[in-house]
């Protein structure tokens, strides 16, 4: 796999990518022409999410306004990752933390769930993607995970059973009896995955007896200690990752 050049300003582009010349949004301009203080023929990385990576040199198109021009690969689109991130939304800071480091860890895509002690009542899903995409820049992550629309716990199980007939979910239960998460996961077989940690408060009882009687659900701990929830959703990834995902 090509590695990413972090020395080079990287910015993620809505439009399909196909070598033809890229303009910069408002923002996206200012962010390059005034906090960055490039320059007229400086490199500047692109992605779209879906074609790769490319290198172009930076143009003015006017005075507050940037192109790229001149694009040329830089490196190929890989497979999108297939792990699928469902959580009980945090609050502000929190939740920016965990949405950043889930693109980090390899993430496909995020579905926040609603349960019985979930804290934060509204969910800012454009924030969310917000998160996503400077996340994606800032890493080098070529894919841009896709950020779902927000349901309640029941209603994403009921989904799930339907929607994802392959795919195991890996429940972070805090009342697991065992401490250790590793040899939960060595036992089952290679396929699709998806990830749920749960709120602040935890999982209520009811909750926890719902997922653990669903066939497709395998409960696993994070260790002797109790985590906040975006340590949890790290530790959870992490663990996953190593044992059963792409690292």
């Amino acid at each position: 796999m090509a590695h990413s050049d972090f020395r080079t300003p990287r910015v993620f582009v809505a439009t399909p990518l196909d070598g033809a010349p890229v303009s910069f949004d408002r923002d996206q301009s200012n962010y390059l022409l005034n906090v960055l203080r490039l320059r007229e023929g400086d490199d500047v990385l692109v992605f779209d999410g879906s074609n790769g990576e490319w290198r172009g040199r930076l143009g003015l198109a006017g005075r507050k306004s940037a192109e790229l021009a001149d694009l040329r690969p830089s490196r190929p689109q890989p497979p999108a990752p297939d792990l699928l991130y469902l959580f009980a939304p945090l609050k502000h800071a929190r939740l920016d933390y965990m949405v950043q480091k889930a693109v980090e860890m390899g993430v496909g895509r995020m579905r926040p769930v609603l349960t019985q002690h979930t804290q934060a009542s509204r969910v800012n899903i454009e924030r969310m993607r917000a998160n996503v995409i400077e996340a994606a820049e800032q890493c080098g992550v070529l894919h841009v995970p896709v950020v779902e629309d927000e349901e309640k716990l029941d209603r994403a199980l009921d989904r799930f059973g339907r929607d994802e007939p392959r795919r195991r979910l890996i429940f972070c239960d805090e009342g697991e009896e065992t401490t250790n998460p590793v040899a939960v996961l060595s036992a089952l077989p290679r396929g699709p995955l998806a990830v749920l940690i749960g709120p602040e408060g935890g999982f209520s009882d009811d909750e926890r007896r719902t997922l653990r009687a669903l066939p497709f659900v395998t409960a696993i701990p994070l260790g002797p200690r109790i985590l906040r929830a975006d340590t949890a959703a790290v530790a959870a990834l992490a663990v996953i990752q190593a044992t059963l995902g792409d690292w």
